[in-house]
């Protein structure tokens, strides 16, 4: 599989990769009828509970410091196989940072939809671009590509860390 196709501005980053199609659904792949539902543990439970409670992305290192922090008990290679069970499920959103880094968050959107994410503090917004669907939709068309999925992820500052830049 080639790399993902990656354009960057001086304004902003926009990452292709797999994720939803170009037409704004998102795509789901059956489980196997030999697959199993994944064992509700309390490791499982106190993930999920952290990532109900918190309205920004969180890396898997934050989200164990958390844990850990309230006296949870749970190893970070356990957190890390429970985000990336949550994020196979549709669970969790998963995107990369502004640094590469893996970061998951439970998206009040259920349908197809992108984020502004702030390079300070981490604020997301969740955004819809039609614009956006149009143009992939039409680039995977005019080179013969079919069952087109995509992300893109818009980096910048918010307007809080804009203004604490500014000096205002």
């Amino acid at each position: 599989m080639p790399p993902p196709l990656i354009e960057t501005t001086s304004e902003a980053s926009f990452t292709m990769s797999q994720g939803a199609t170009a037409d704004g659904s998102r795509t789901t792949v059956p489980a196997p009828a030999t697959a199993k539902e994944p064992r509700v543990t309390k490791q499982r439970l106190a993930v999920s509970g952290v990532l109900d409670e918190l309205t920004d992305f969180v890396s898997t290192q934050e989200l164990h410091r958390i844990l850990q922090d309230r006296g949870t008990s749970v190893s970070l290679a356990t957190a890390y196989r429970i985000l990336q069970s949550l994020a196979d499920e549709g669970l969790v959103d998963v995107l990369r940072n502004a640094d590469g880094e893996a970061v998951y968050r439970r998206c009040a959107v259920t349908g197809h939809h992108h984020h502004l994410l702030c390079r300070s503090c981490g604020k997301a917004v969740e955004v819809e671009a039609p614009a956006v669907e149009s143009w992939a939709a039409r680039t995977a068309s005019e080179h013969g590509f079919t069952a087109v999925e995509h992300t893109v992820e818009i980096f910048g500052l918010c307007p809080d860390c804009t203004a604490r830049s500014s000096g205002r």
